[in-house]
């Protein structure tokens, strides 16, 4: 299962066997007031710059969300996604609840866009794969629904069936869904991290589906979250995630790691090269 994304010149693939692509997270104004400011002004410096940095810390995809409040997302998402491309070559994720900014963003993206996201949500269902099948783009499917997120990984693997069935109604394969087992902070849920993992083993057994998560989510309130990241980021790698959503300059090293062990590192050259980057 092999799900391809790309700018107008560098093409990705996420695939199980291959290493772990990484999706940057930090273009985001989500605990980032002087991005949040920044996006409020009309000012994409910061943009520019979030994404060069990550795509040199080794992103291989860039998420760009411009949710902030009272802002019109239709005109900044758009404009974000344009700073993002002229500044890299590094493949986009448009990044919105909103789905008139998403189609907005769509309008001016050179390449194959990963979405993010659809869920299980009748309402999202409806408007969001349109938008998929209509840009020829790949999306990422949370495991959530008009119930909210299930507690158990067998009813998030239902809600992955279910994204799956309704997008290969209307013509989307399922090379171009990317399930989100969806972590939930431990410090609320002490058994978050094993639920999303057996999601993980699940959807990867039964559907053969591509898998992401968003890391860091897990270890909000917890002290050390840099140990807890890292930690969860290999369990999900063995259970059979093939992206993660993180903040590359802090979890690449995990990442690589994890990829020697499961052997998707085919005789330690991507290990082996990071090191030998480190010590010059």
């Amino acid at each position: 299962m092999q799900t391809k994304i790309s700018s107008a010149t560098k093409e990705v693939v996420i695939g199980d066997g291959s290493p772990t692509i990484l999706i940057g997270e930090r273009i985001n104004p989500a605990g980032k007031k002087s991005l949040a400011e920044a996006l409020k002004a009309g000012n994409y410096d910061l943009v520019r710059t979030e994404a060069i940095a990550q795509t040199k810390a080794g992103a291989d995809i860039i998420d760009v969300n411009t949710t902030v409040f009272g802002i019109d997302e239709i005109n900044l998402l758009p404009k974000a996604v344009q700073a993002a491309m002229e500044a890299v070559e590094t493949p986009l994720c448009i990044d919105s609840a909103n789905t008139a900014a998403v189609e907005a963003a769509l309008k001016i993206y050179k390449g194959k866009p990963l979405i993010n996201s659809v869920t299980g949500e009748e309402k999202s269902l409806a408007r969001v794969l349109p938008l998929v099948k209509e840009h020829r783009a790949a999306v990422v499917g949370l495991t959530q629904d008009d119930d909210g997120i299930p507690a158990t990984f067998e009813k998030r693997l239902e809600i992955a069936r279910k994204i799956v069935e309704r997008a290969g109604k209307i013509g989307i394969p399922p090379e171009d869904i990317i399930i989100d087992c969806l972590a939930l902070a431990i410090g609320a849920n002490p058994a978050s991290a094993m639920i999303a993992i057996e999601t993980a083993r699940q959807i990867r057994a039964e559907l053969d589906l591509n898998i992401t998560i968003a890391v860091s989510n897990i270890s909000f309130g917890m002290p050390d979250r840099a140990l807890l990241n890292s930690a969860f980021a290999t369990a999900m790698i063995a259970a059979g995630a093939t992206s993660l959503i993180v903040d590359v300059a802090k979890l690449k090293p995990a990442a690589l790691a994890s990829d020697l062990l499961t052997t998707r590192d085919k005789r330690a050259r991507r290990y082996i090269e990071a090191f030998r980057q480190q010590q010059q």
